[in-house]
């Protein structure tokens, strides 16, 4: 086992990495005087990892799309027992997610952390999965696509990534569909399981006012060493340009909807951080609420107080968004694209980058007063290789005007653009 102390000069916080025998990594920021303590235990298989291999495999596979969804689903389902009964008796509150790169457990309690990790731990490294469970799960995760069909916020944001992405399976809803979810089995699942839930392959993240020998010991007496499989999964290989550059659909709303997205090539890992940070920077100084754009906008009626912006970045992915309501999303989107190339030509307003990046500083270390965003910076750093938590803060710290203008330059391509909205649905 091998331990290293991470600190950071400029906020004077540090945290505990520990690489266990087991191979886990394991993170522990102690935030004295907290009443919340906040864990999650992670794995690096999202929606997107649907071909893979190990050492042990000949060649790539491909699964079903949603079973790391699905896998999320079952493992709370135990031989005996339901987690969240478990959960109940320590007075925990636990939950989990699936997103496109990762996969995360968690809960949050006041007291009984010991016992309550110890559940994690416990139920995480421990499948049950029959055919009988199996084919019971896919009526409840049909339900849950059909129920996700039917949000507009969901749709609007799904039908953009199917504009943008020719054959990414970031285009694909994560829960699968209701036809990939019925290919999958009891034995599908535990392949999945043991090539993506390896410790070698997971992360550990807690945060809040905890003894860390406390955590290592119970660790020591839990984890399951595992041997290292040296997985790799791969993406399909993506065309440069949009695969459409409109799309639209009708729904039951009283406002249309819109997201527009710019399609540019992925980062490298090593550059991430940088490119999410100048991405959020760029976007605020073109459209945010202290922009004179953003007030012409508003006061025109064009968009109202949804308006909002984001980074949508991961392996194999980058996409800046603007989003929100719009009774005029196709005029809308000329004027951001205007807009765009106006910035282009006669540069970013200098002083408000500088109001920009210290508000977005400011916010970064206003989450260090909290164990729960404290936690989620440590697994998303953990589990995506970036860095350490720290990267973020530094990265805003460091950045530049000119590199700000560059990355509008190079990142946002109005000509490889796509437009999604929702329109009400038409009257009778």
């Amino acid at each position: 086992m091998t331990r290293e102390i991470i600190s950071n000069a400029r906020t004077g916080e540090k945290y505990t990495k520990i690489i266990h025998d087991s191979g886990l990594e394991i993170l522990i920021w102690k935030t004295e005087g907290h009443s919340v303590k906040h864990a999650l235990f992670g794995t690096r298989y999202g929606s997107v990892n649907t071909t893979f291999k190990t050492k042990d495999d000949a060649d790539f596979v491909t699964v079903p799309n949603g079973i790391a969804h699905y896998l999320e689903h079952k493992l709370f389902e135990n031989e005996d027992c339901q987690v969240f009964d478990l959960y109940a008796k320590t007075g925990a509150s636990g939950n989990a997610y699936t997103s496109f790169d990762k996969t995360c457990y968690l809960f949050s309690c006041t007291d009984n952390f010991i016992p309550s990790l110890k559940i994690l731990l416990d139920f995480v490294q421990k499948p049950y999965f029959t055919e009988e469970t199996v084919r019971k799960e896919q009526g409840i995760i049909g339900q849950e696509i059909r129920m996700y069909d039917d949000d507009p916020n969901w749709r609007v944001f799904f039908n953009l990534l199917e504009g943008i992405y020719h054959e990414n399976p970031v285009r694909i809803d994560i829960a699968g569909t209701q036809e990939s979810i019925a290919q999958i089995n009891a034995d599908l699942l535990y392949r999945c399981y043991y090539t993506f839930y390896n410790l070698h392959n997971m992360v550990l993240a807690i945060a809040g006012d905890v003894d860390e020998e406390e955590i290592l010991s119970l660790c020591d007496e839990m984890l399951i060493p595992s041997e290292n499989k040296e997985l790799i999964s791969i993406v399909p290989s993506e065309p440069d340009t949009v695969a459409e550059k409109y799309r639209e659909q009708r729904m039951p709303v009283a406002v249309p909807m819109f997201s527009l997205g710019y399609k540019s090539v992925p980062v490298e890992k090593a550059d991430a951080v940088r490119c999410e940070v100048l991405s959020d920077i760029v976007l605020s100084l073109l459209a945010d609420e202290t922009t004179p754009f953003y007030k012409k906008l508003y006061d025109s009626g064009i968009i109202n107080s949804t308006f909002s912006s984001e980074t949508f970045s991961g392996e194999g992915f980058f996409v800046p968004i603007f989003s929100g309501e719009s009774r005029e999303p196709q005029k809308l989107a000329e004027l951001i694209n205007a807009e765009i190339c106006r910035c282009k030509a006669e540069g970013l307003d200098r002083n408000l980058f500088g109001t920009v990046k210290k508000a977005y500083y400011g916010s970064l270390i206003r989450s260090l007063n909290s164990p729960e965003p404290i936690a989620s910076s440590l697994i998303n750093a953990g589990l995506r290789g970036t860095g350490d938590a720290f990267s973020v803060i530094e990265t805003v710290a460091a950045v530049t005007f000119e590199e700000a203008e560059a990355f509008l330059k190079e990142r946002f391509d109005t000509e490889n653009c796509t437009l999604s909205v929702i329109m009400p649905s038409e009257q009778d």
